[in-house]
């Protein structure tokens, strides 16, 4: 009951707000309070066909070797019918429902029971009890951070079972791919719907809860901003990072060992996707503490959208590469293999030093340098719901000066190696480039929506200082 009161006064406030012409700096922070039409086309089409999606993938190479055609041809010429395609489907299992149920209670039991202790010993590392940024009704929650941690006891035990205990084998996940595929759509389902129950009846803070009317909206984008049980397990934290972004690493050493299996090698293309995912896994969790002020944490509340997505979509789609390797084995010449590797290092570096740039920058509130000099930005001030003040300034020095989002300039760029490392036989390995550029792009307008909600004039001034999003001179 307490979240529809604050519904109400927080839709009173809006009207105030548009009023006394602030509705940008209140009203439009976070997801929406209206859903148009253009948006809720969107979100019935992702609720209805991406669960597709993912199974049509998985089940190409399962069937199909990798084709994503042939599947479409088979069924447009008769020769064979979706009940075929479904029967040769491995349906959910035990031993999957156990893995997976293991899989997920360790994470938890990882995020929940063991305090950090990597930021001691680790320099530069931050981990530990950390604050995240403001919300829009003006709370700041605290934080976990251990998921480094997490992820090196993880890999530590699977490596320590490869090669000595032998408890299961390094292929386990392979070898149940799509049983695991039903057991993570349960999940996702699961965690979605909690969240939306949660949100209507007993959310963890009723003022940043937002309601729109539309059920499909709210279940897909959620209704809480920062939804927890107890003091410290955060749902947007956990399912972001693990158990997806902790299992990634693991699926593609699976998918090593498998190749392994199968053709008597591990190429070197399956050692380039290996090396380079990983990098920017442990670049994750590294910087977990600066995950909290992105995007995902910041705005984003938690629904469907993250919830199944961080389940299914993530681990299953942005393996693919890997998975390709399995089916299709590719020994890339030299100077193929250099390419790739040169590429995604220094997509890496782009996106890592633009990344460290803004949060240098942030910590020094200004009072560092940047390329060698004094750092140039744009003074701008905002609302938060509760009508309280805020200020802040929008970097345009370094690379920051060169786009307003060159930090996934430099995502993509690594997205396109991981998938050059695959060859060029089959359309499947490059589903993820052309996903991140559409993931990507949309980000960068999503965002540029928010701020100017939220800055007003001030984002008109950013803006002209920094006329380009992604490419300098292009786009």
């Amino acid at each position: 009951m307490a979240a529809y009161q604050e519904k109400k006064l927080a839709e009173e406030r809006k009207h105030r707000n548009m009023q006394n012409g602030t509705k940008a700096s209140q009203g439009q922070w976070g997801r929406a309070w209206e859903v148009d039409w253009f948006s809720l086309a969107s979100i019935l089409f992702l609720l209805m066909f991406a669960p597709l999606i993912v199974y049509y993938f998985i089940m190409s190479c399962a069937q199909y070797q990798c084709s994503l055609t042939a599947p479409l041809l088979d069924l447009l010429t008769g020769n064979k019918h979706l009940a075929d395609i479904w029967n040769r489907t491995p349906m959910l299992t035990y031993r999957a429902a156990g893995i997976y149920s293991l899989w997920v209670t360790f994470q938890v039991f990882l995020y929940m029971s063991i305090p950090d202790f990597c930021h001691k010993f680790l320099p530069g590392y931050v981990g530990g009890v950390q604050e995240g940024a403001v919300t829009p009704a003006g709370a700041v929650n605290k934080y976990q951070i251990n998921g480094l941690q997490a992820w090196i006891i993880t890999h530590v035990l699977w490596f320590a079972n490869a090669s000595f205990l032998h408890f299961f084998s390094p292929t386990i996940i392979f070898d149940n791919w799509i049983p695991l595929l039903w057991c993570a759509n349960i999940l996702g389902y699961a965690v979605s719907t909690f969240a939306m129950i949660k949100g209507y009846f007993f959310p963890t803070n009723a003022k940043d809860c937002k309601f729109t009317g539309n059920f499909f909206y709210d279940y897909m984008m959620g209704i809480e901003f920062n939804p927890r049980i107890g003091k410290w397990f955060d749902f947007k934290l956990f399912f972001n990072g693990r158990p997806g972004i902790v299992a990634w690493t693991l699926i593609n050493l699976s998918f090593a060992a498998k190749q392994q299996e199968l053709h008597g090698e591990v190429t070197n293309s399956m050692i380039l996707v290996n090396v380079l995912q990983g990098i920017y896994v442990l670049d994750f969790f590294w910087n977990e503490a600066w995950y909290l002020k992105t995007i995902d944490i910041c705005h984003d509340h938690f629904g469907w959208y993250l919830g199944w997505g961080d389940c299914v979509w993530l681990p299953y789609l942005y393996t693919l590469q890997g998975l390709y390797l399995v089916y299709h084995p590719v020994q890339l010449c030299t100077a193929h293999a250099l390419g790739v590797l040169v590429l995604g290092l220094l997509g890496y570096y782009i996106f890592r030093a633009t990344n460290h740039q803004k949060d240098l920058f942030r910590r020094t509130n200004g009072h560092c340098r940047i390329w060698g000099r004094r750092p140039e930005y744009i003074e701008c001030s905002y609302s938060s719901v509760d009508g309280t003040r805020y200020h802040s300034k929008l970097l345009t020095s370094g690379f920051w000066g060169w786009a307003r989002h060159f930090n996934y300039t430099g995502d993509l760029m690594g997205s396109l190696a991981y998938c050059l490392a695959c060859g060029f036989e089959h359309l499947l390995p490059y589903f993820y480039i052309t996903y991140m550029g559409i993931l990507l792009t949309h980000r960068c307008l999503r965002d540029e929506h928010r701020c100017s909600s939220k800055y007003g004039k001030d984002w008109e001034r950013y803006t002209a200082a920094v006329p380009y999003r992604l490419l300098p001179g292009v786009f």
